[in-house]
């Protein structure tokens, strides 16, 4: 009598070797990674990537060691973006130290006070806007200004993320399409 389809048993290792559950893993790890490229609360490259590596090392899947190394550095250099890209836009847009202060204090609240799917951004704006009124409140534009350069810094950081985890996934639906018989 053979084993059910998703469970093999290598009689000569002692090993369990459940391929399918794996990848069933992978593709959720790697669903709620994109997921979590919009929501700051979710590492969403680092869970992508935790996909990936389930995918080929749980798996036992034929994709290329290359793409390992590929979207490991690129979430590595994600990190990084995330923290620069924000400053530099809102730097670029007039933006002063009170208003990093004021996005990151306003992204928590937005999560936690606004129960709304996208509070955490709405957050985020409030505190850039406010942070910088509290550093120079006869500016109204110059806070406006600084609050369009955190948003456009959210769409580059958020884009990038998506754009490397969007990847991750095709790789690895790619290689399942590829691999289905």
């Amino acid at each position: 009598m053979k084993p059910p389809f998703f469970l093999i048993f290598n009689f000569e290792k002692k090993i369990f070797m459940i391929p399918e559950i794996f990848v069933t893993l992978s593709i959720l790890l790697l669903l709620v990674g994109m997921v979590g490229t919009f929501l700051p609360i979710l590492p969403g490259l680092i869970i992508s990537f935790a996909g990936l590596l389930l995918y080929k090392f749980g798996a036992n899947a034929n994709i290329s060691i290359i793409w390992i190394y590929l979207f490991g550095a690129l979430t590595l250099v994600s990190a990084v973006l995330n923290y620069v890209i924000p400053a530099k836009t809102n730097r670029k847009y007039g933006g002063t130290k009170w208003g990093s202060i004021g996005s990151v204090v306003g992204t928590i609240l937005g999560m936690i006070f606004i129960p709304i799917p996208l509070g955490f951004l709405i957050g985020m704006f409030a505190g850039v806007f406010i942070g910088e009124l509290l550093h120079d409140s006869s500016d109204k534009k110059k806070a406006l200004n600084s609050t369009k350069g955190a948003f456009i810094g959210f769409l580059y950081g958020t884009g990038f993320n998506l754009m490397v985890g969007l990847a991750m996934f095709l790789v690895v639906l790619v290689d399942i399409f590829k691999n289905f018989k």
